[in-house]
């Protein structure tokens, strides 16, 4: 069954206005792959962030049109255009937490394999897997709590409607909106890879809740051997037990897949944490002139 994680269904207009023509053909390309992939592994929420990259592109081409910047401008204050600010702000918020959680999931790694290749004789191993257990459950409990704010912030952002029904400003908010709607939808599936290992997705109420309503579908036993999270701590746990060579090895191969997979979201997330402050800056920069 194919892996699905989105907060809705973006619907675009059968006839769309020429300046968001670009935003939502990204945007229907995004929703197409993401209907379609499997968002349990890392390869897809990189691609996922990749997609969000080149998205905020055309949404800065568009937030530099002089039409839209006049737009925008004469209608600072609508309570729309406070709506989407707040949203961009828990997203550079969720982004930057998110970005920590790689920073020290690659630190817990490095002196992992540092305590392995020491082997016996040495009790840094035990320790460094004391502490990295003692890190992964804290940054499970974290993630879920992020996971509940997104979906909170997410039912905020289409809220109003503005008051002057311009259709070049109405079909400005809806892809910004929209924009906003599909960042948050992939940073959920992130954090679902970093809170709920596949194995256990359908023990966390809120995930079981997601996955009957269609949000969210985990895949079946192919794809918990591919979880990156989930391959760790099953070999960190069969290595407490005793420290054979052969598990040894295994736990190096495993901590050498989830370094790969680690930096690969970092990098993901860095690029999308610019282009959220790039956009959060144009549309400040626009509605104070």
């Amino acid at each position: 069954m194919a892996a699905k994680y989105h907060v809705r269904s973006i619907s675009l207009p059968s006839r769309s206005h020429p300046t968001t023509v670009r935003v939502e053909e990204e945007l229907s390309r995004l929703q197409s792959w993401e209907s379609t992939s499997s968002a349990s592994t890392s390869d897809s929420i990189c691609r996922g962030l990749s997609g969000l990259e080149e998205l905020y592109d055309c949404v800065d081409d568009l937030l530099q049109m002089a039409s839209t910047q006049r737009l925008l401008s004469q209608h600072q204050q609508e309570k729309c255009m406070d709506e989407l600010l707040d949203g961009s702000v828990k997203l550079l918020d969720i982004c930057g937490i998110t970005r920590d959680f790689m920073l020290q999931v690659k630190e817990h790694v490095f002196a992992l394999q540092s305590a392995l290749r020491r082997r016996k004789g040495d009790s840094s191993i035990e320790t460094s897997i004391a502490n990295y257990t003692s890190f992964s459950k804290k940054m499970k409990k974290d993630a879920k709590k992020l996971i509940s704010q997104l979906k909170q912030a997410d039912s905020k952002i289409v809220s109003s409607q503005p008051l002057e029904q311009d259709q070049h400003l109405v079909a400005v908010i809806r892809v910004l909106r929209q924009v906003c709607a599909k960042n948050m939808s992939i940073f959920q599936s992130l954090l679902v890879f970093l809170a709920v290992p596949v194995s256990k997705s359908n023990k966390w109420p809120l995930v079981s809740k997601l996955m009957h309503k269609g949000v969210v579908a985990c895949e079946t036993q192919v794809n918990i051997n591919r979880h990156e999270l989930d391959g760790v701590d099953s070999v960190l746990s069969s290595l407490c037990k005793s420290a054979e060579v052969e598990k040894i090895q295994s736990a190096q191969k495993k901590l050498e897949a989830l370094e790969v997979c680690i930096e690969g979201l970092e990098s993901g997330l860095e690029s999308v944490f610019k282009r959220l402050i790039k956009t959060r800056a144009s549309i400040l920069n626009i509605i104070s002139q």
